[in-house]
């Protein structure tokens, strides 16, 4: 299932024993969604077209990310192209309604974002109504996938996500199965945050691939001796969904630098300085190596870096071409900085 990077637009892998391909460069819209600063439209639309101009044919998103804006935004993008020179994906679990005092809702933690009240359900015909809900976000009648959002323990304490698990394992798996079974959709996936989620919940669900956030990047291998080899050995592709770990592997150790969502910690900036003092000896961009390292992994088909801005989406295509010398994989694991036994490229 791995591929070889040569064109992120063209070298397409084949997602489980499914009929979706996907290239290894695609393109998450958290940030659409305004999640760590406001992205105003002309920015947003000129990001979408920077991607799209450097070969970027695969997407994906959520309803979760800005409440629908995010959502709105691609398909407004999306729905000029013709329907069979992309792919898209997006994911259930939440459904999106109005407030019941929208002048004072709050939208966090999007830092703009639209004014919709999330609720969780993974039902059968809660995942039945976010799907549909997400058609008309995105003016599309067709997604190539659905992946189940968010079901682990940072977002629900033992006795909910006991139940949201018991509910959709009764009952929303089947809405996705017959989803997939009538062709309105090719692949079933899942979104995973943790390594304890990729090691439990994802192996109690047939999947075709799994959408990693963040236990499998430069900086967190956690998830490989387990998570990632049940999905080796099960064949489930998977999807990296944060290969610059929120966005201190895309920004550096500079303040303020963000990791998991939130300021990073002074072990992770500690640890990205050494990173990136390896890199400055080899002369190698610190986002090339994040994007080419997660790629390595044999069951790894794509990657979806966000960007904020134009010049960031073409900057991700670029270091897909980055020529990066073994000698750089061999001092980061030589020094401690990546597992022994993770593969790396080349």
């Amino acid at each position: 299932m791995s591929n070889d990077g040569q064109n992120p637009s063209t070298d397409l892998s084949t997602v489980g024993e499914t009929a979706l391909r996907l290239p290894s460069l695609g393109f998450g819209t958290a940030h659409l969604g305004e999640l760590y600063e406001p992205v105003n439209e002309q920015d947003s639309l000129d990001t979408l077209n920077a991607a799209w101009e450097a070969g970027v044919r695969y997407y994906d998103t959520a309803p979760w990310y800005g409440r629908g804006l995010a959502e709105h935004r691609l398909g407004g993008f999306l729905r000029t192209k013709e329907r069979e020179e992309f792919s898209i994906t997006t994911k259930v679990g939440r459904t999106l309604h109005r407030p019941d005092n929208p002048a004072s809702f709050d939208r966090a933690p999007w830092q703009g974002g639209l004014d919709f009240e999330v609720r969780y359900d993974y039902s059968h015909d809660g995942i039945l109504r976010a799907y549909e809900q997400s058609l008309q976000r995105l003016a599309l009648n067709t997604v190539d996938a659905l992946l189940i959002h968010d079901l682990d323990h940072e977002y629900f304490e033992q006795e909910q996500y006991d139940v949201h698990r018991g509910t959709l394992l009764s009952s929303g798996v089947t809405a996705l199965q017959e989803l997939k079974a009538s062709g309105d959709i090719k692949a079933i996936g899942m979104g995973i945050n943790t390594t304890e989620a990729l090691e439990t919940l994802a192996s109690e669900v047939e999947l075709d691939f799994v959408l990693v956030a963040m236990p499998y990047t430069l900086l967190d291998q956690s998830s490989f001796s387990k998570g990632m080899a049940m999905c080796e050995q099960r064949g489930i592709s998977v999807v990296i969904g944060a290969p610059f770990a929120s966005g201190i592997l895309a920004t550096g150790s500079k303040a303020n630098a963000f990791y998991r969502y939130q300021q990073a910690p002074t072990e992770i900036l500690s640890k990205v300085k050494q990173i990136e003092s390896i890199c400055a000896k080899y002369q190698v961009a610190l986002p090339a190596a994040a994007l080419q390292f997660v790629l390595a992994h044999p069951s790894v088909v794509s990657t979806i870096p966000g960007s904020v801005n134009a010049e960031q989406a073409r900057a991700n295509a670029s270091h897909m071409h980055t020529s990066i010398a073994a000698d750089f994989w061999a001092e980061l694991k030589q020094t401690g900085l990546l597992e022994h036994d993770v593969p790396v490229p080349g």
